[in-house]
């Protein structure tokens, strides 16, 4: 017997609790009451008519949701649940597989992979689609109801299947806890600093000051700054880091939906390094004020891909019921005003690192599972990518030999897998994640190579 609900709408509670005084002139407060009371009726209407069950709970979410979806990619409801996860973002660790997603036209896209990360050694990049979790089609779902999909156990597989440039690619990867928050400094040939920034936290510059201080007992003065998929974090925080590299003047301008504009400044009176900032398409937010900052004030040469071009602010908020939201509540433009937003950071140098081709491996069918003796298109890319990483098999000719069968048993143990020969759909996931990974890590960074290049012609 279907349930009649008492609802509580909760459009209402959240545009009681956050009009401000701009929204609250430019409503049609009638109308909109109006417009409350008929959304009641059609609730009502659908209860009572709707073949199946659904819970107030579920009813209260789907407007949560439907209201803040008419916003932008950046702003959202948060359930209790999702509150808590986004909370454990911010301490700087959780479980899962280290990317961070946006939810835009109903797809969940990859802002970027985080350094170090489960997503990033596989192969997952900026721009990809995250269109199935475990064989589940998120496609509308928000970027939280994501997040707690992807997440769970430490140690556990979850599959991650991505568009790419129309492709879609199967990623088996294993849940580890991610540190969002490092900073890694060395000093390279030449007595040049390498300085790898992967966001910007509350202690993000404490540990940049660290690493300086390394440098400054070295003499180093040049830097390569890599920000390189740092999907950015606290506008303070790349201010303070800002005041530790550029001159003085200011270096972000802030303009709020109230009509309020912030300011904020470098006070730095003079240089004290010479800095080369490398970075990409999943560069974005507070790596873009700092790259903007760098770039428009020419203190430092810019050098990598453009960036993602996120330059708005969002403000979060926690509701009474322990759930939460965060909307867009600001722009920011850099300096002159240089608008961000949609635009990003287009380098100084732009430099393309080596792409992997990887056309000239067949695509793995992911239904057929070749065992000893078959002959097909998925044995053909299996020993291949055997060939590939180095393990000891024949002219690779898509026949499944006792040679090949053996050298698939070893990569199975080498990779932790059950090793019984077969090529199933797990085998086959890893053998391509794996050559993804070898095949980046055999490739020069032409990237880097140009940034020292620019600090030491």
């Amino acid at each position: 017997m279907k349930r009649k609900l008492c609802l509580l709408l909760a459009v209402v509670m959240i545009l009681t609790s956050f009009t401000s005084t701009a929204f609250a002139e430019e409503i049609d407060k009638e109308k909109f009451e109006t417009d409350v009371e008929f959304m009641k009726k059609v609730i009502y209407f659908v209860l009572e008519n709707y073949q199946y069950e659904v819970s107030q709970e579920e009813i209260l979410n789907g407007l949560y949701d439907g209201f803040f979806n008419v916003l932008d990619d950046y702003s959202v409801y948060y359930t209790p649940k999702e509150y808590q996860a986004m909370l454990d973002d911010t301490a700087g660790e959780f479980i899962g597989i280290g990317v961070q997603i946006i939810d835009s036209n109903n797809q969940i896209v990859v802002v970027t992979p985080l350094p170090g990360s489960p997503a990033l050694e596989a192969g997952i990049k900026a721009g990809d689609i995250i269109k199935y979790v475990d064989g589940y089609d998120i496609t509308g779902v928000t970027s939280s109801q994501a997040s707690l999909l992807i997440r769970g156990k430490e140690g556990t597989h979850v599959k991650i299947g991505i568009i790419r440039e129309n492709k879609n690619i199967e990623f088996d990867l294993v849940r580890k806890t991610i540190v969002t928050s490092t900073v890694e400094g060395k000093i390279m040939d030449n007595n040049l600093g390498y300085l790898k920034v992967t966001d910007f936290s509350d202690n993000t510059v404490e540990n940049v000051k660290k690493e300086l201080a390394k440098f400054d007992e070295n003499s180093v003065k040049k830097i390569v700054i890599d920000m390189r998929n740092n999907g950015g974090g606290t506008l303070n925080s790349a201010v303070d880091m800002l005041n530790l590299f550029v001159t003085e003047g200011p270096v972000v301008y802030v303009d709020y939906a109230t009509g309020k504009e912030d300011v904020y400044e470098s006070k730095l009176k003079e240089q004290k390094y010479e800095i080369a900032v490398l970075i990409n398409e999943g560069s974005a937010s507070a790596t873009e004020i700092f790259a903007g900052a760098v770039k428009y004030k020419d203190e430092g040469v810019i050098v990598g891909t453009k960036s993602f071009g996120k330059g708005i602010v969002q403000t979060l908020y926690p509701l009474v019921d322990k759930s939460g939201v965060k909307f867009t509540t600001a722009e920011y433009f850099s300096v002159d005003k240089t608008p961000v937003h949609k635009i990003g950071i287009t380098p100084d140098i732009t430099v393309e690192n080596e792409k992997i081709d990887l056309t000239k491996y067949p695509q793995f069918s992911k239904e057929k599972k070749p065992v000893l003796g078959s002959v097909s298109l998925d044995v053909l890319s299996a020993e291949m990518i055997l060939d590939t990483l180095g393990y000891d098999v024949n002219e690779p000719d898509g026949v499944y030999d006792q040679k090949s069968f053996d050298q698939i048993v070893k990569f199975q143990n080498d990779n932790f897998l059950f090793g019984y020969g077969t090529i199933d759909t797990t085998t086959q996931n890893t053998l391509f994640n794996t050559l993804v990974k070898h095949s980046e890590e055999n490739i020069e960074d032409l990237q880097l190579k140009a940034a020292i290049e620019a600090l030491t012609k």
